[in-house]
């Protein structure tokens, strides 16, 4: 059990390292030389860490940008009642969501190389917190005295499962976006950018695509993905600002404004804006060398291991191949997200929480999808609905299926495909355990 909590903490749990050993198999494989091994492991690792530190740039921003809009709103922090917590429940489950996610892994990989299913899930921190929160579904469900080896079995198969079939369902899809056939979306935003596209292809213009703008010379400059990225960013940040600055003064606003030191907050707010579209540029650029990596070496697994595996990756991998329908889709996403702020709290009483970084990146990732079939209009939807699903997703998961375990984490760190297979996984509970 250390031995396999050691893997899934130190290789599995870090999608870095996961990444490098799986560009260093693939060019061992193919029999490249030490130099040329070197240089693509190296260069998929530093791609990837350029990815999380424009991430991790995109957050910070975020950081400002969720608690100035709950301000605009006056949200309060959702009271949860009695519950475990994140702390006692990884106390007591934490070792079977660990080994869950190692024998899914094993799972994916057996049936990547035995069914038509063939692409393997890459994306590891995802990997962690879908185990999480279904399993604290599974405990909500069944109760506290839950077999361990059950609860272990039942999550390794339909993680398994899940891993293995989510990125079939997308690949058609991403082929549209892509051009071809080499990676796949591994990731949990694959529901809303599935609904986005169907939805985009009913009620878009796929010949108004996002990428081909038809703009007046004099807005030429808006062709540029960073530069409209910047500019709607921005917007939002400036225009959040002003309104709090035009409120009056209690703890919060002051601890919020506290945040711009002696910068005017208005400025701060706007500099926010432009570090986010700089976050963004990072991101496109570590997944164009990641992606001139672990394709050509994925390559050598795919011929030897899994005959023509493809690698399932994470949600950015999708940015480059449109990224205004990107920002399109966040749009839409915000606007519903303030819609359902009013429309959750006036009706059940529920203070939806939005987690902005989760909202961006699947709100993003169903722009690129929603572009692909409908384009600026199916975006635009696709933003719209990834923000439906996440806000009565949480409403309905952290209120009925884990409230008694770890709705504290749902709040943050769960996301599309959690919500939209949560109840499946307490159907599922019910009639096993």
């Amino acid at each position: 059990m250390d031995v396999i909590f050691w893997i899934a903490t130190n290789i599995l749990g870090q999608p870095a390292i996961l990444i490098g050993l799986i560009v260093l198999l693939g060019l061992v494989l193919q029999k490249k030389s030490f130099s040329q091994i070197m240089t693509g492991t190296f260069k998929a690792i530093i791609g990837f860490m350029i990815i999380n530190g424009g991430s991790g740039i995109i957050v910070n921003a975020l950081n400002v940008f969720q608690p100035m809009w709950q301000e605009v709103f006056g949200l309060k922090a959702q009271e949860l009642g009695q519950f475990m917590g994140q702390p006692a429940f990884s106390q007591q489950f934490g070792s079977a969501v660990t080994l869950s996610m190692v024998l899914g892994f094993l799972i994916n990989v057996f049936l990547a190389k035995f069914t038509k299913w063939n692409y393997i899930y890459l994306t590891g921190h995802m990997m962690f917190w879908t185990a999480m929160i279904f399993a604290g579904i599974v405990v909500n469900t069944v109760g506290t005295a839950v077999s361990m080896w059950k609860l272990i079995l039942f999550l390794s198969v339909f993680l398994g499962l899940y891993w293995t079939i989510q990125p079939a369902l997308t690949q058609p899809f991403m082929r549209k976006i892509t051009g071809g056939d080499q990676i796949a979306l591994g990731h949990t935003s694959a529901s809303v950018s599935l609904i986005g596209a169907w939805l985009g292809k009913i009620f878009g213009n796929k010949q108004q695509d996002s990428e081909s703008l038809k703009l007046p010379k004099g807005l030429e400059f808006l062709r540029d993905s960073n530069v409209i990225i910047a500019l709607i960013m921005s917007a939002l940040y400036l225009i959040g600002a002003l309104i709090i600055l035009a409120k009056p003064e209690t703890p919060s606003i002051i601890e919020l404004k506290a945040l711009a030191g002696d910068q005017n907050f208005a400025i701060f707010s706007l500099i926010q804006g432009f570090q986010f579209a700089g976050g963004i540029a990072v991101v496109l650029f570590g997944v164009r060398m990641l992606i001139g990596e672990i394709v050509p070496a994925f390559k050598g697994i795919a011929d030897t291991i899994v005959p023509n595996a493809k690698p399932a990756l994470d949600c950015p991998i999708v940015y480059p191949y449109a990224p205004t329908a990107s920002i399109l889709g966040f749009l839409g996403c915000f606007v519903g997200t303030l819609i359902w702020l009013v429309v959750l709290g006036r009706t059940t009483g529920y203070v939806f929480v939005p987690t902005m970084i989760a909202l961006f990146f699947h709100s993003a990732t169903a722009g690129v999808f929603g572009n692909s079939t409908g384009g600026i209009r199916g975006a635009l939807i696709a933003g719209f609905v990834t923000s439906t699903v996440i806000a009565w997703g949480q409403y309905f998961t952290v209120t009925f299926l884990i409230n008694s375990t770890i709705p504290d984490t749902a709040m943050w760190a769960g996301d599309s495909d959690m919500f939209i297979l949560g109840p499946l996984v307490a159907l599922l509970s019910k009639l096993i355990f």
